[in-house]
């Protein structure tokens, strides 16, 4: 099933793409109980499909793209964390943040695992039942804060505004049975910046799920970002950053493609 949270006049609500990309209503809750009613609805503005209370992100986790910038390969997944206040909606600006961090902005496409309810402790075996679904994810990155003036720490180069541009859509569990086996593309003004399967990560799904919820909880409705593979602006020669006017389009198989424009702060 297909989920997308929309504006309507009367706040925030949850519909169900049909086929035809017309839309019934949901009802109840995503994370308490929800159904498809056969109510049709006029979709409003498109947000983001979810409203993370936390957004985990991992590092360095597809096997090509450490080769290609010369990391040895982690022992554990590398955990940043991105605030908040960084959610953008589909087809809305990633905003440059002005001279204080836009000469070196960065588009990292990912698929982003929603969690659907509490857990704490679970095996790895055990981790897919937790997942609600997936959606795409723009991991954006002001690298000079990340390398150079982040004292050795990614979460300011990870957390200005509109930093993680969410969708378009939620695609829940049952109708990807296997999340490490999906195509990710990055396309920027059209052209092919990133081509790779999920299945170059070096953590899978159920094992990043096992690993962030050893000693804390993962709330209903946290989003994992599961890392990003080769082809980052930072690592062409030379690099190649986002502009104001870029188009950034993130593709994943069986999901369905995030679009943002880039405009100065």
């Amino acid at each position: 099933m297909k989920i997308i949270r929309h504006q309507t006049a009367s706040g925030p609500a949850y519909a169900a793409l049909k086929p035809d990309d017309s839309a019934w209503e949901v009802s109840g809750s995503l994370f308490t109980g929800f159904a498809v009613t056969e109510r049709s609805v006029q979709l409003g503005r498109l947000l983001a499909p979810i409203e993370p209370p936390n957004i985990f992100g991992i590092g360095l986790n597809y096997r090509q793209h450490a080769n290609s910038i010369g990391r040895d390969l982690p022992t554990y997944p590398m955990l940043f964390i991105k605030s908040t206040n960084t959610l953008q909606n589909p087809r809305e600006d990633i905003r440059l943040p002005g001279e204080f961090a836009g000469r070196a902005v960065d588009y990292e496409g990912e698929l982003a695992v929603v969690i659907g309810r509490a857990c704490r402790n679970v095996s790895r075996e055990e981790a897919m039942d937790y997942v609600l679904g997936y959606t795409c994810a723009n991991d954006v990155t002001a690298r000079d804060w990340q390398f150079q003036l982040g004292g050795g720490q990614f979460c300011q180069g990870k957390s200005f505004d509109t930093f993680c541009p969410l969708g378009p859509v939620l695609v829940t569990a049952d109708e990807i049975p296997d999340p490490g086996s999906l195509r990710l593309s990055t396309r920027v003004n059209g052209v092919v910046r990133q081509n790779g399967s999920t299945g170059d990560m070096i953590f899978d799904v159920p094992s990043l799920i096992s690993f962030l919820s050893k000693g804390k909880t993962l709330l209903p409705g946290t989003v994992i970002l599961t890392g990003t593979p080769h082809g980052v602006g930072h690592t062409w020669t030379p690099p190649v950053y986002l502009q104001p006017g870029d188009r950034v389009e993130i593709e994943i198989e069986n999901i369905g493609t995030l679009v943002n424009n880039v405009a100065a702060g």
